[in-house]
């Protein structure tokens, strides 16, 4: 009988430190949201590694990201890729191919690896939970495991460190179920820059000699 309270007792104080921890990580990406939401416009450096020990691979890109809302501009040299989108239409232009290749934007869709998500991933799908503070490159960060609901993701887990003054995304981290590690690390962060919309799509005018592929 002894061992049955104490084992009552050890699952209660589990499953109350786990709501505990789960509350406050919602009161952090709550947090993290409402900041984000707040910019008009976000402009952003960010590295992107990739890892798999087994395979003794570590191999690290830069890039950057503006968003306007729905709205992104994502440069990737490494990739020799340059992704436009005004939230209806995607525009992914291969200068090296010299063509540029047309799709709808379709919400929702996982894209989980894309720095461009990278600000609203949490926001919905996810289940979450506080691990703790860290220092990431001198600044407190929180750290919060985000866990998908859908278990036919092809990861299993993002550990997200979230500035602890600023409530910006310092970096993330995927786990991915083939044994890759994807970690996005974001720095020099502008705000509220102007960027009209036509920034954000893709102008074949000023591109007359590239090949348009149109996959609608």
């Amino acid at each position: 009988m002894k061992n049955f309270t104490l084992t009552v007792l050890l699952v209660m104080t589990t499953s109350l430190l786990f709501a505990q921890q789960d509350n406050k990580a919602k009161e952090i990406l709550d947090k993290l949201s409402a900041t984000t939401k707040s910019y008009k416009t976000i402009q952003i450096d960010f590295s992107f590694t990739l890892e798999n020990q087994q395979e003794d691979i570590k191999e690290t890109n830069s890039g950057w990201v503006a968003l306007k809302g729905d709205k992104y501009r994502l440069h990737m040299p490494a990739l020799g890729m340059d992704v436009y989108s005004d939230g209806k239409t995607n525009w992914s232009y291969l200068p090296d191919a010299g063509e540029v290749n047309v799709t709808d934007n379709t919400p929702g869709q996982d894209n989980s690896l894309n720095p461009a998500n990278l600000f609203t991933m949490y926001e919905k799908g996810f289940k979450y939970r506080y691990i703790g503070e860290e220092k990431v490159d001198g600044k407190n960060a929180y750290v919060i495991d985000l866990y998908p609901k859908d278990l036919k993701k092809d990861f299993t887990r993002v550990k997200l460190y979230v500035d602890a003054a600023k409530y910006h995304i310092i970096k993330a981290i995927t786990y991915s179920k083939d044994g890759n590690i994807y970690t996005v690390a974001l720095k020099n962060m502008k705000t509220n820059k102007d960027l009209p919309d036509s920034y954000f799509k893709f102008d074949t005018s000023k591109h007359p000699d590239v090949d348009v592929i149109d996959m609608r």
